[in-house]
Formats: C-alpha cells, structure tokens, sequence
C-alpha cells in the first residue's frame, strides 16, 4: 500500500467570487436559496471492512498521514461553520472509529456553541468497535448514529465486506439499541443479486431492534469505478418488494432530509429511501462535506474541491483572525458554486475521482 498526499482543490477564492457569495449575516446560502445547516466531516479514509461495492481488497492507495486534519484543525472548521449556521456536524469516513482520537474529536465539537446553542454531533459507523466507544462516545456528546448493515447473513456479510465481522455489527447495534441515542438508523446499500431478497428481512431486523432502516441506491461512488446502473435496486423496487409484506403510508414533512419515510402498517415503525439516483432530492439539499485531507466539496458527487489545507498550514496560517478568515470565506466560496444537481442522469455526468471512503458520507 502506498500512502499519497491528495490535494485537487481550488485554492482561495478571489475578491470577485467572495464579493458574489452571500454576506455573512445570511449564513452559508447558495445561489439557489438553500440554506446550508449540515457539514460532513470525514475523520479518516481508511476503513475496517473492504465492502466489494466501495473499495478493492488490496492495493488501495491511502491518504498520507501528515495530510489528515488534526482535531485542533476540525475543531477550528467547525467554530467558523457553526458561526455561519450550521447546525449538525456528521462525523465520517472511511470508519471515524478508527481514529485513535475519536472521543477528543466527538468531546470537543459537540461543545460548540452556535447562534441557536450547541450543535449537534452525529456519526456514520460500520459499527464494528462502536459496543467498546459507544459509552465514552456518548459522554463526550454524541447525540445520534447511523449504522450501515448491508445484509444479516454470516456467510453473505463475510462475501460481501471480505471480512468475518457481524458479530461484531451485532453488538454494535445492540449496545446502540440499549442506549439513549434515538432515532437509530440502520443504512443499508440494495444492490441486484446481492442482498436484494433480503430487504423485508432487514427492516424487520431494524423493527426489532427499535432502529429505522434506511435503504441507500447504489451510487457511482466506487473507487474502482465499476459501478453499473443496472446493478442498482431502484426506488420502486425497494418499495415494491416492502409493499408485498407491509402497507406502507408516506410521511410528511421531509424537509431537507437525504431519507423519503413511509410508516409501515400504520406506525409506530418507519423505513426510509435515499434515492440519490432516481429520484434526486438536490433542490432541498443543506449539506456540505469535508475530506480528511481538508478539501471542501458542496456535493457528494462534485468534481471540484475547495482546499482548506492552504488557509490552515499555508502563509499567514499563524494568525488565528486570518485563519478563521479565510475559512469562512472558502466555506462561502464552496457554497456559491454550488449547482443546482449532481446531474447524475446527465449523459456528460463524470464519476467524482475519489471513492467514498476518502470523500467521507
């Protein structure tokens, strides 16, 4: 394996773009009226398991150690992020549980405060050593958690991540199950031939536990770039194949919000779709992210990336004033150049470079 420095991003804005972007009293809002209140901070590419749809078995090329954030450079993005209203802050990876400092990270942004009081700090694991962190974890401020589970079978998780591990999933979840923290969702990637006889199954595994299940469509994310349309379990198949076994009645009020939800039988119970390709929810979407190697990107499948590295190590990086500056400008500037969609459908549509193992979900 051979660790790489990865920086593609746009350096800092210029007076022109800054002067275009939303002044600071509006907050982080972009050309088409969406008020951005959620950053997506990716704590580390590397990741416990080697799921077939995300990332090679061997050969993968990880960050340099020396390019990933500290928690002090976090905790300083998100100060100014909260300052410019965001609101949540989704810890990511790769497995944010395999940052050593993981419990310092969660303590010390969960302790900001923004306008409307502190903020909120959740994470997306695979689970895998949450049963060991979840307490700590906890103490320290989380305050919500979305699991990804992909199958309930042994042998077809083992086949799946390349990896023995759903024990250890297991009581991940049941350590989650048993805590406070709620809602608990359970994410899981439907993928033709792979786990889509299982999907009934999953949501009454979610049901069980006292968990909402989330199904995700496959999306051109892969770092091998194989992904393949015809792989993917659209939005009316996963809700075709729940309909056969369950009434499902749509909820209101999504909002912002990647999930559609639908009560099952009435309620109390619920399952949600993120259906990024076939029924794409742009126009309401408030969330940015940031890569563990400090590059901004104001969408999931964006080609362009807004280089924090520059503002946090680069000249002038000693002033603290200048720093916190230039971070809220280049937050600004990635939201001005938003677009309207990812323009997935689009026949000129080009899969991001990186996997989303290193762009962080």
């Amino acid at each position: 394996m051979t660790a790489v420095p990865v920086v593609i991003g746009m350096r800092a804005p210029s007076a022109a773009v800054l002067d275009a972007a939303a002044p600071a009293s509006q907050g982080l809002v972009d050309t088409h009226g969406r008020v951005h209140r959620d950053l997506r901070i990716s704590l580390t590419d590397r990741c416990s398991l080697r799921c077939t749809y995300c990332m090679p078995e061997q050969g993968n090329e990880w960050l340099a150690r020396t390019s990933i954030l500290s928690t002090d450079e976090i905790v300083e993005v998100a100060q100014v992020a909260a300052s410019l209203g965001i609101r949540t802050f989704r810890l990511t990876g790769g497995e944010p549980l395999l940052r050593a400092d993981i419990v310092e990270v969660v303590r010390r942004v969960s302790a900001i405060q923004g306008d409307e009081g502190p903020v909120e700090v959740a994470m997306t694991t695979n689970g895998i050593t949450l049963a060991k962190h979840l307490p700590a974890l906890i103490d320290a401020g989380l305050t919500r958690l979305n699991i990804s589970i992909d199958t309930v079978d042994r042998q077809r998780f083992a086949d799946l991540t390349r990896r023995d591990r759903i024990d250890d999933v297991f009581e991940g979840i049941a350590a989650a199950a048993a805590s406070e923290l709620r809602p608990l969702k359970l994410n899981t990637v439907a993928m033709r031939g792979v786990n889509d006889d299982e999907l009934p199954d999953l949501v009454a595994f979610a049901m069980e536990v006292g968990a909402q299940l989330r199904f995700i469509e496959q999306m051109p994310l892969d770092a091998g770039h194989t992904w393949d349309r015809a792989s993917m379990v659209t939005r009316e198949e996963i809700l075709e194949k729940l309909g056969a076994r369950w009434s499902l009645e749509p909820v209101t009020g999504r909002g912002g919000a990647p999930a559609e939800k639908w009560r099952i039988d009435g309620g109390p119970h619920e399952v949600g779709v993120i259906a990024s390709v076939t029924a794409p929810f742009c126009g309401a979407c408030d969330r940015l992210r940031l890569t563990a190697d400090g590059q901004l990107r104001n969408c999931l499948f964006s080609n362009a990336e807004y280089d924090l590295i520059g503002v946090l190590r680069g000249d002038g990086a000693s002033d603290s004033a200048r720093r916190a500056g230039g971070i809220a400008d280049m937050l600004r500037s990635c939201v001005h150049g938003k677009l309207p969609g990812h323009a997935i459908n689009d026949p000129s549509f080009l899969q991001p470079a990186r996997g989303m193992n290193a762009i962080g979900g």
